[in-house]
């Protein structure tokens, strides 16, 4: 098996994340456990250079001690095709620049192992990727037409409304049936994006909470329950959602036994899916979060699996 010595985690920078709930910081303590060097950058000190992909980046140590988390070398500039690994995980909106990093990182991957795998990370944006198993989601219309929407909105009543390519709850609408500013929304959406949005069936049991499920390798190996506010339709954590212990119903057991074989195709090594009831809403191949909650209610060490896992996709 090839051993893993340099890793590379392309994120948002060290100093700005929360470590009580950051899956990076989860996944980078455990590399540096192993032994591995660590080296930082953020997107956009990322470069294409003669066919060389590049970035300016820092050699990182890190500490679980809120106030006093990381510390960071001088800056160098690296061939990442020199690296082990390269972490793609700065958080989403899925825009251009993510999808451009996607394209540069492409040109090292496999030879070195960028996770998740840039290319299908490009293409299967979590909240259409979900579609292809349209019996496993609560019913669904992509579209910025207004007309489908409000014909949508007339068969359903209750429904969701938000951007397709958002992100940690941000610009999330619960539409109810009596509700009059469906046409000032869309009006704003239009403004706002280019892309269509997604208009969704609303769930009445988000108010019992929607559950991440974590996979490694297509299997199931932890989950959280996030329960909304009292006053908020959304469940995110940082938006005010509270996060609970929680354990596989038969139900979501058999939607992770449905998608495994499609994430392992495409190279999927760390996924994070949502549910609502019995319903999937979405698959998020980008930088999935939960990794410490789960961890912290009594769960699997999930860092510690990813990185066997990543070890094995190594050899």
């Amino acid at each position: 098996m090839a051993k893993i010595r340099n890793v590379a985690v392309q994120m948002d920078h060290v100093s700005g994340i929360s470590i009580e709930g950051d899956s990076t910081f989860a996944m980078s303590l455990e590399a540096q456990a192993r032994g591995y060097n660590l080296f930082h950058y953020t997107p956009q000190q990322l470069s294409m250079r003669d066919g060389r992909i590049e970035a300016v980046a820092e050699p990182m140590i890190l500490r679980d001690v809120k106030g006093d988390h990381f510390e960071l070398g001088p800056q160098e500039k690296i061939d990442l095709s020199t690296m082990d690994v390269v972490l793609l995980r700065q958080d989403p909106p899925f825009d251009m620049a993510y999808i451009t990093s996607t394209h540069l990182l492409e040109r090292i991957h496999p030879k070195t192992l960028v996770v998740n795998d840039p290319a299908w990370v490009r293409n299967s944006p979590e909240k259409i990727f979900v579609t292809d198993f349209p019996d496993l989601m609560p019913k669904t219309l992509i579209s910025r037409d207004p007309k489908a929407i409000a014909a949508f909105r007339a068969e359903l009543g209750d429904m969701i409304l938000k951007p397709l390519y958002g992100n940690g709850g941000a610009g999330v609408f619960h539409i109810k049936p009596d509700d009059r500013n469906m046409t000032s929304l869309l009006e704003m959406f239009a403004q706002m994006y280019r892309e269509p949005f997604i208009a969704q069936e609303y769930l009445s049991a988000v108010r019992l909470g929607d559950k991440r499920i974590i996979l490694i390798d297509g299997k199931p190996v932890g989950a959280i329950n996030r329960v909304p506010a009292e006053h908020d339709s959304r469940s995110n954590m940082h938006v005010g959602g509270r996060a609970e212990h929680s354990e596989l119903t038969p139900r979501e057991e058999e939607i992770c036994a449905r998608i495994g074989p499609a994430l392992k195709e495409r190279g999927f090594i760390l996924v994070g899916i949502d549910i609502i009831g019995d319903k999937m809403t979405e698959i998020n191949v980008t930088s999935p979060t939960g990794i410490r909650e789960v961890k912290k209610f009594g769960g699997a060490d999930i860092a510690s699996l990813f990185w066997d896992a990543v070890e094995a996709k190594r050899g």
